[in-house]
């Protein structure tokens, strides 16, 4: 017996799908990614219409993913993140039904609550066997854990992957088993992998980003949770792993053995791995070369599922037991809610991902920004969007002071008793409005562009549709 199909033409003919279904697709490949406009192209070409697509994450390479949402092939979107090209054309106004956005933890729940159904998952595996056991950890297009296709895998109605390297049956320690798939196809290529991970993830060289790490660092110990037993999540921007660099370092020093490293996982945490700052890394996406190889040969790196990672409706999640995540914004206003869909005017370029999540569970959740971007403040008094309620944010971390949620009064205790320069936030949007000036709130229009959807599903927000003003 064999699940191999000819053709992705034959693999959606043979699912069953047709108009008004849902189809989704993971992210593991990111900006590398083959697989979601080879399928769309060919659902296009069958006349098949009104679809939903629900992706884990959409990046600029799928910005074909325009004309058939002009055409009308994609009448929803679902995701948890939008790059920048994509963002645009959506903030534009340039789609009927509002996209909407989940976070990782929530989109994992709804899609196995059954709130999200799908009814074809087309699943890009860097290797897979006839039968369709497969992983991302090996191939020419490895991309290391596949955490954020494993629940669409398991909840489907229909399950199609599509591989560029056939290994003999039984593929070895797979991360989706046989027992889900109904399909398989080989293709030339699933992806580019230049574009699937980076060769290395790069500390800031900036003082200002170097010195927001340093004290990114000191506010950790000063909150008392840097103990044996420390749990860490951090992001892959420059000032992030400037912060992991400097954690490492006192971990080391003091001889402080921590549980894990979690989320999107990268060399710096594989190398506090290796030098015993952790027991284990919980990966639910590699982000570099590194991180690729360890989750191929390390035993104590090991893949999770998106559910696992961040699910609010899991009887537990990973989460649920962190210390310690250190995040970013494009805008923090006065009551800590968090901006990261939208920039300063308005328009899409990005999104919650497991921002939120992260902030729900962790003890101390982080802000690391600078005071302005781009000659504009990160402080304002009211963000254009809120991804993260500031309910869950502890403190802001910038180059001119820290600012903590006023509910943590215990923090700023021990921030204030450990020497740290604590600041209202209200004096820091003072000391950004004083250098950049107060900026004009943008102009949106009155159409809803996508909704911002909590990750214990209510609606958190509304984003409206961005307004070209004339020149002066």
């Amino acid at each position: 017996m064999s699940k191999l199909t000819h053709s992705i033409r034959d693999a959606i003919l043979n699912s069953g799908l047709s108009d008004s279904m849902s189809i989704s697709f993971h992210h593991h490949l990111r900006n590398g990614d083959r697989v979601l406009n080879m399928v769309m192209d060919e659902i296009a070409a069958l006349g098949i219409r009104d679809l939903t697509v629900n992706a884990s994450s959409l990046f600029d390479v799928h910005a074909p993913l325009k004309e058939h949402i002009l055409n009308g092939v994609v009448t929803t979107l679902q995701t948890d993140y939008m790059s920048r090209e994509l963002g645009q054309f959506i903030s534009q106004g340039n789609m009927r039904t509002p996209v909407q956005f989940r976070t990782h933890g929530g989109r994992a729940a709804d899609i196995e609550s059954g709130a999200t159904p799908i009814d074809v998952a087309f699943i890009a595996a860097p290797a897979s066997d006839c039968m369709g056991n497969c992983t991302g950890k090996f191939g020419r297009s490895a991309c290391g854990s596949l955490g954020y296709a494993i629940v669409d895998a398991q909840s489907a109605r229909h399950v199609v992957i599509i591989t560029d390297e056939l290994a003999r049956y039984p593929l070895c320690d797979p991360s989706i088993s046989e027992t889900c798939v109904d399909q398989v196809v080989a293709v030339d290529s699933i992806g580019d992998p230049a574009g699937i991970v980076s060769g290395t993830t790069k500390i800031t060289r900036d003082p200002v980003g170097l010195a927001m790490a340093l004290d990114a660092v000191e506010v950790i110990k000063a909150s008392g949770l840097l103990k044996d037993g420390f749990s860490f999540q951090t992001g892959a921007g420059g000032a992030s792993l400037a912060a992991a660099s400097y954690l490492r370092s006192a971990m080391l020093k003091d001889g402080i053995h921590g549980s894990f490293g979690l989320g999107g996982i990268t060399g710096f945490l594989v190398d506090m791995l290796n030098d015993g700052c952790f027991e284990s890394l919980l990966d639910v996406q590699c982000f570099d070369l590194k991180a690729v190889e360890s989750i191929r040969s390390n035993p104590k790196h090991q893949e999770i599922s998106a559910a696992r990672y961040a699910s609010p409706r899991a009887k537990s999640s990973a989460v649920s037991s962190l210390d310690v995540v250190i995040l970013g914004a494009t805008q923090i206003d006065c009551d800590f809610n968090v901006n990261v869909h939208t920039d300063s005017t308005g328009c899409i370029i990005g999104g919650s991902g497991g921002h939120s999540d992260t902030a729900a569970g962790a003890k101390l959740a982080m802000i690391i920004a600078p005071l302005s971007r781009a000659r504009l403040p990160i402080v304002t008094d009211e963000v254009l969007c809120k991804s993260t309620p500031g309910s869950t944010i502890d403190v802001l971390v910038t180059q001119k002071g820290i600012a903590v949620n006023p509910a943590n009064a215990e923090l700023k205790r021990r921030l204030i008793d450990a020497g740290l320069h604590c600041v209202d936030i209200r004096e820091l949007k003072a000391m950004a409005e004083k250098l950049s000036g107060v900026p004009e709130r943008p102009v949106l229009g009155d159409k809803p562009v996508a909704s911002v959807i909590s990750r214990d599903g209510s609606l958190l927000d509304t984003i409206y549709n961005t307004v070209e003003v004339a020149q002066r």
